[in-house]
């Protein structure tokens, strides 16, 4: 018995350090581009992921002992084993305690912890801009999502793009979204958390990135055709950088006026994102499209739009990258 004993424990020894070693295994050979989510950005992003961890971690506190367990008391009251049964027992103050005690402790812990996380990074309320203690003023964005692409408008420099958000690093950004039609999900994996962009609703979102960096923001909630291909650009640059940008661009010819966005907002498939810029802006364009679509404003899909002839990849990014 003590020779069987010896081999299982040696079996288990080696088990448990395949399933310790499997996760750091894969991790390690995450890159950037195809786990995103794990290379975070940010004080919001950064708070975000230190939640989750902290998260998954107490779950699996959790789920390994009782794993084990399982397996444990398979072995050893197996019917081969001829197992001691106490047909007697019936009340254990210890089990007790610990059945319910424990999961009664996690469960507070995860309570809380997930309120403070969520209030933490909560874009209603100051705490999302207020993780690094900057002072800055909020760079306001207005986002406004088409069938299918994505119209950023910058309401204090007059200025409006497609397909390409550009904010200066170190200063925080205030994100209103809404959308002409369909529910969208506004998400940049690195650097802003997913949330909904809806069809006569407004939302909001919040970020900040303190150094320069690209980065690919999608929609991640199906909304037709043009799906695949709905990414934007993320430019994070330096805010010399970012003054020259806003002076380019108030200087480009194309100028958006409500009437010049009804012909934007028709469904139309941006195969690799092309940015397009726009100065003088029209004032209140986003409470105007907000307006319109509450008021049953719609954009039907013409009958002739098609994807691109030559496009094979249904899941290409802007970069090549799925």
């Amino acid at each position: 018995m003590s020779h069987q004993f010896a081999r299982w424990a040696a079996t288990r020894s080696v088990l448990l350090r395949l399933l310790f070693a499997l996760p750091a295994a894969i991790l390690s050979g995450c890159s950037s581009d195809s786990y995103r989510l794990f290379h975070p950005v940010g004080p919001v992003a950064f708070a975000e992921w230190r939640f989750t961890l902290i998260d998954v971690g107490v779950m699996m506190l959790i789920i390994l002992p009782v794993t084990f367990m399982i397996g444990l008391f398979v072995w050893r009251y197996r019917k081969g084993r001829n197992a001691t049964y106490d047909p007697s027992w019936s009340h254990s103050l210890g089990l007790e305690l610990l059945m319910w005690g424990v999961p009664f402790v996690v469960v507070i812990f995860l309570g809380y912890n997930s309120y403070k996380s969520t209030m933490l990074v909560n874009p209603y309320g100051p705490g999302a801009l207020n993780l690094t203690n900057k002072a800055d003023e909020p760079l306001q964005v207005d986002v406004v999502t088409t069938d299918w692409q994505w119209v950023f408008i910058y309401p204090q420099q007059n200025i409006a793009t497609i397909d390409d958000l550009v904010v200066p690093q170190g200063r925080p950004v205030r994100l209103r979204l809404t959308s002409t039609s369909v529910t969208n999900d506004f998400y940049i994996p690195e650097v802003a958390p997913m949330i909904d962009v809806m069809p006569g609703m407004r939302t909001m979102d919040a970020f900040q990135v303190n150094h320069p960096g690209d980065y690919e923001g999608f929609s991640a909630d199906f909304s037709g055709a043009g799906f695949s291909w709905m990414q934007f650009s993320t430019r994070i640059v330096p805010p010399a950088d970012f003054d020259k940008w806003v002076a380019q661009t108030q200087a480009s010819p194309q100028q958006l006026s409500y009437t010049q966005f009804t012909k934007l907002a028709v469904p139309t498939v941006n195969v690799g994102a092309k940015p397009e810029y726009f100065s003088h802006v029209a004032p209140g364009l986003f409470d105007s499209v907000y307006t319109a679509a509450q008021q049953g404003v719609v954009y039907p899909v013409p009958e002739d739009v098609a994807i691109p002839a030559g496009t094979t990849d249904y899941t290409q990014g802007k970069n090549g990258t799925n």
